[in-house]
């Protein structure tokens, strides 16, 4: 992905978990300044890319076409345990700020951003997941935590970063941005084109999931600070 076109003291809402009328809550917390979310009932699942954006490339390997094939099998993973929405089912475009916009028409929700990675250096590797919100931090924690466990050793996870992107930012629920892995880097991309480990990759992203909505934040440290930004637009300099 290129970064550059793409998360505590206030109560957790605990609206519905269909399309609400546009209304906020008077207890949410516009800057995701509350705990991590515990009992939601919809997860929402954007396959990052899509139609004419194709991602990042390498070795064979085209990230708009991986990154909905692991949505499609992290759908049948939680199929039976939760209501999931796709951001997008097929080979198609979405504008960033529609992802959005369709991800904030939910409550009791959080939304999960799949992606896989490119760097100049052919030698950069592993997964790392990007949230913005405070509400956000226990569940990048419990997935990054998940994708080290199934990620090759010599890969290394490479942590959690916390980045103000349109999708970590500007959503109203819980969001995280998931790089799977370096289709730059030749063996990590090799094994990103394998579908049982893209498999693997959905089942630990499902059990992080799972946790994240038994336990909440019990167990994942301490919660980051509340920064107060602005936010994120398309005119935004990478990084900032």
């Amino acid at each position: 992905m290129c970064i550059s076109i793409f998360l505590a003291a206030c109560a957790h809402s605990g609206g519905g978990d269909t399309p609400s009328a546009g209304k906020q809550s008077l207890k949410r917390d516009y800057w995701g300044h509350r705990p991590g979310p515990k009992g939601f009932r919809t997860v929402i699942i954007d396959a990052g890319h899509g139609g004419k954006d194709s991602g990042a490339r390498g070795h064979g390997a085209v990230e708009k076409d991986l990154a909905l094939d692991t949505a499609k099998r992290l759908k049948r993973k939680l199929a039976g345990k939760f209501k999931v929405v796709m951001i997008r089912s097929s080979d198609q475009f979405v504008d960033l700020d529609d992802r959005v916009a369709k991800a904030n028409r939910y409550d009791s929700a959080i939304l999960v951003s799949l992606h896989y990675n490119s760097s100049r250096s052919r030698s950069t590797r592993g997964p790392e997941t990007y949230y913005w919100r405070v509400d956000s931090y226990s569940l990048a924690w419990r997935i990054q935590r998940e994708l080290a466990k199934v990620s090759p050793s010599e890969y290394r996870s490479r942590g959690l970063v916390r980045r103000r992107l349109r999708l970590t930012r500007n959503t109203r629920i819980p969001s995280v941005l998931v790089e799977l892995g370096y289709l730059t880097h030749a063996s990590e991309a090799r094994l990103c084109r394998s579908a049982g480990y893209r498999d693997r990759l959905a089942s630990a992203l499902a059990k992080a999931i799972s946790e994240q909505r038994a336990h909440g934040d019990t167990g994942t440290g301490r919660l980051p600070r509340p920064i107060y930004k602005p936010l994120s637009k398309a005119s935004d300099p990478p990084g900032s």
